[in-house]
């Protein structure tokens, strides 16, 4: 007879804000893009940070090339291949973006902690 196998606990919840800054129809900046530069700076290319996202290189250049025509400086500093291969930095811009942002959801967290406490008792856990 084999053993019951332990009952799975249920998560526990967990609150994400996912603030996004749309010029028109495109999102400028938002957590996918953040994401994205953090993991460029971690890897040191586009396509290894596609890969740690789970994204197509394709997808990333996209994401990137938007977010840098969004922005009045580029957030990422990009060189063409060739012998040695091409390569992706993230500039002053993209540091201080990725610092802001995070820093305003902080922010926005510390400040609504009362709330989210009060949202959390609403759910059935």
């Amino acid at each position: 007879m084999k053993p019951k196998p332990a009952p799975k606990l249920a998560p526990k919840p967990s609150l994400k804000l996912r603030m996004r800054v749309t010029v028109g129809d495109i999102i400028a900046i938002g957590p996918g893009k953040i994401a994205l530069l953090q993991a460029l700076d971690e890897t040191g290319s586009i396509t290894a940070a596609a890969k740690s996202l789970d994204m197509s290189y394709r997808r990333a250049w996209l994401l990137i090339d938007e977010l840098n025509r969004a922005l009045k400086t580029p957030a990422v500093a990009t060189a063409a291949g060739g012998a040695k291969g091409g390569g992706s930095a993230l500039t002053e811009s993209g540091r201080a973006l990725i610092t802001l942002y995070r820093q305003i959801e902080d922010t926005a967290l510390q400040a609504a902690k009362p709330e989210i406490r009060e949202l959390m008792k609403l759910l059935a856990t």
